[in-house]
């Protein structure tokens, strides 16, 4: 695990980039604390920050070179599998001078070219310069567990771990409209562009070539997909009792071997467990391949309700782990909050950051690497948004009612504060989509706000049909196809899930846990996303996952035995920042004094001052509804601009 950094001058004025390849690689020293180093020939510079997991030696070091000296790679990330591929490369002849996944990665990358990323089993984010061919080769990992962000003009073409290690680089910089549309609306950035005009993220699974780096003036990007979630059920799956038993067993064979896999490393590893049913299943097999394992859970003092440490502790009992709980007040999460805004480099709200950030800095004193569950809700349908749509295409007598009381609803206060206003506040949601198409259902129950709300918000109305606001024309309603394009008209429910793992799952959920848990220096490694089991699992039918009374039905089932009773025995909970009752103590006068301070709202000229206005009003009623979650939104991003754009 680490942070890599890359810049190719494409003009003599270009050049002036390549100095400040150090700043850029300063900025990833989380990533990568144990050594940083550039490597630069030519117009071309490779910088790389290490987090020493594998092959702790000077050996592992990056970048790395071919003995040939014809070829060169940062890589960041794990190659779990590497060692099946040493006995071959050895019998070749090939001389291996460490005991780095790296270096085989490197040696198979000299020898087969592209064809070589097909044997990688793990998560990365890597770039590999072949002299002879002059050309660079930028890979992603199957699933985007790992970042890469990309930039070019003119000048210059960069890439890098991090935004934050690009924007060292000094470009211009403008705000991408749509971007921040987006942002508004989900809570996060979904798809391949970024905050920033001219930033690009490297989508999952995907490649890009990067050739004719010495002509500069003719230098070509070509982006490519390597791999795809297979999508077509596998007919000799039928709903019966035999196949969905073998079912049970395949995935339990493959999250075995998964977890087996990624408990390879040179520095203490541990395992999340949250007392929930992912991270308890993990937890469990990990244990079996370890004599002692270390496992972590937070407890929060004030909040028992979504207190887990009970469910946690069961499993540790069960599998003997070494077990330690971080009891946290809302005290102990506020102390933190400044160092998680001050280290998101792109506007990113989703609150339970917070949350993973403390975990991760917490869990990092004892162990580098831990094991995580993410992953399972979006490939097995383990969310509440899973459960409604699944009503929402079953309909009954139930949802026809829900579905006319719609504008009864629309009235009634909501809050997530209160048990009954909250209930209203679900119920308005999901009458909402009921009477949305299956597409616009998806969009309107991903996000927080609304398309209106969302519009409403911004300064410059009507983004959402308007196509000037990208110079490309690439504008809101192509994005948004291009998001929805695997919800068919005439598909089932695996749609949502496909959807889920291409949209949610890289941009919000993998890329939370990736960027909080290296701001602490801790790698997290997530067995839910072996491409083996996602292959799997993908294929089958959706009754196999969730149907009226059940989520992520077939994995609750294969690991029954294997789990404590009392887990199956309890709701699903999920951990909530206390936002609205920050807002209304320690942040009041931030909010009212620095995030929304009608003067400054008026010279940014980014959002419409009379909705933000209307925004702080209902925040600090006793109807807020989603408004925290909105005031949040603007608390990150504000803090963010300051930082990066004033």
């Amino acid at each position: 695990m680490c942070g890599i950094v890359g810049a190719i001058a494409l003009t003599d004025s270009g050049k002036r980039y390549l100095q400040r390849m150090p700043q850029a690689l300063a900025t990833l020293n989380l990533r990568g604390p144990d050594f940083q180093s550039i490597w630069q020939q030519g117009n071309i510079a490779l910088g790389h920050a290490r987090l020493s997991i594998i092959d702790l030696s000077a050996a592992g070091q990056q970048p790395m070179h071919h003995p040939s000296g014809k070829s060169s790679i940062v890589f960041n990330g794990e190659f779990y599998n590497f060692n099946e591929h040493r006995p071959a490369l050895l019998e070749s002849g090939t001389q291996l001078t460490s005991n780095s996944d790296t270096e085989v990665l490197l040696h198979l990358l000299h020898q087969q070219g592209e064809a070589a990323i097909h044997h990688i089993n793990g998560f990365f984010a890597f770039g590999y310069f072949d002299q002879a061919k002059d050309s660079l080769l930028l890979v992603r990992d199957r699933l985007g567990i790992k970042p890469l962000v990309f930039y070019k003009d003119e000048e210059v073409f960069l890439f890098a771990s991090e935004l934050k290690a690009l924007l060292a680089f000094q470009f211009e910089r403008k705000i991408d409209q749509i971007s921040l549309f987006n942002y508004l609306k989900f809570n996060y950035i979904p798809g391949a562009q970024g905050i920033l005009k001219g930033v690009g993220r490297l989508k999952p699974g995907h490649l890009m070539r990067v050739q004719n780096i010495s002509s500069t003036p003719t230098i070509s990007l070509e982006e490519e997909a390597y791999y795809e979630i297979p999508r077509e059920t596998d007919p000799a799956h039928q709903d019966t009792p035999e196949d969905y038993a073998a079912a049970q067993v395949e995935i339990r064979n493959l999250l075995n071997k998964s977890v087996e896999l990624r408990m390879v490393s040179d520095v203490p590893l541990g395992s999340f467990l949250s007392g929930g049913i992912d991270s308890s299943i993990i937890s469990g097999l990990a244990a079996q391949h370890t004599k002692r394992l270390q496992t972590f859970s937070i407890g929060y003092k004030d909040q028992p309700f979504f207190d887990e440490t009970h469910y946690a502790n069961l499993v540790a009992k069960k599998f003997r782990t070494e077990h330690t709980v971080f009891s946290l007040s809302n005290d102990d999460l506020f102390e933190e909050l400044h160092n998680v805004l001050d280290y998101i480099d792109e506007p990113f709200a989703d609150s339970s950051a917070l949350a993973v950030y403390i975990l991760s800095k917490r869990t990092k004193k004892h162990v580098t690497v831990a094991l995580s569950g993410d992953g399972a809700d979006e490939l097995f349908s383990g969310y509440n948004k899973h459960q409604a749509e699944y009503h929402a295409r079953n309909m009954r007598l139930r949802e026809q009612i829900i579905k006319l009381l719609f504008p009864v609803f629309d009235l009634m206060p909501q809050s997530r504060n209160s048990k009954v206003l909250n209930i209203f506040r679900k119920l308005r949601k999901f009458s909402d989509g009921l009477n949305l198409t299956k597409r616009d259902r998806y969009w309107r129950w991903a996000g927080i706000l609304t398309e209106e709300e969302t519009n409403y918000l911004i300064r410059e109305h009507e983004v959402m049909r308007n196509q000037r606001l990208s110079d490309d024309g690439y504008g809101y309603m192509k994005r948004k196809d291009a998001l929805l394009r695997h919800i068919r008209k005439d598909g089932d429910f695996n749609d949502v899930l496909y959807t889920d793992m291409n949209m949610v799952l890289p941009y919000d959920m993998l890329h939370k846990v990736d960027m909080m848990s290296m701001a602490n220096s801790l790698e997290v490694r997530t067995p839910f996303m072996d491409y083996r089991l996602v292959n799997y699992v993908s294929q089958l039918p959706p009754s196999y996952k969730i149907n009226g009374t059940s989520k992520k039905r077939i994995l609750q089932d294969a690991f029954r035995s294997f789990l404590p009773a009392e887990l199956y025995r309890r709701p699903k909970k999920g951990f909530e920042v206390p936002l609205h009752f920050w807002f209304n103590t320690e942040l009041k006068n931030y909010i009212e004094t620095e995030v929304i301070e009608p003067n400054f709202i008026q010279q940014q000229n980014l959002f419409n001052p009379i909705a933000v206005e209307e925004l702080r009003q209902r925040v600090f009623s006793n109807n807020p509804g989603d408004s925290p979650a909105t005031i949040w939104a603007l608390i990150v991003f504000q803090h963010w601009y300051k930082k990066y754009m004033l």
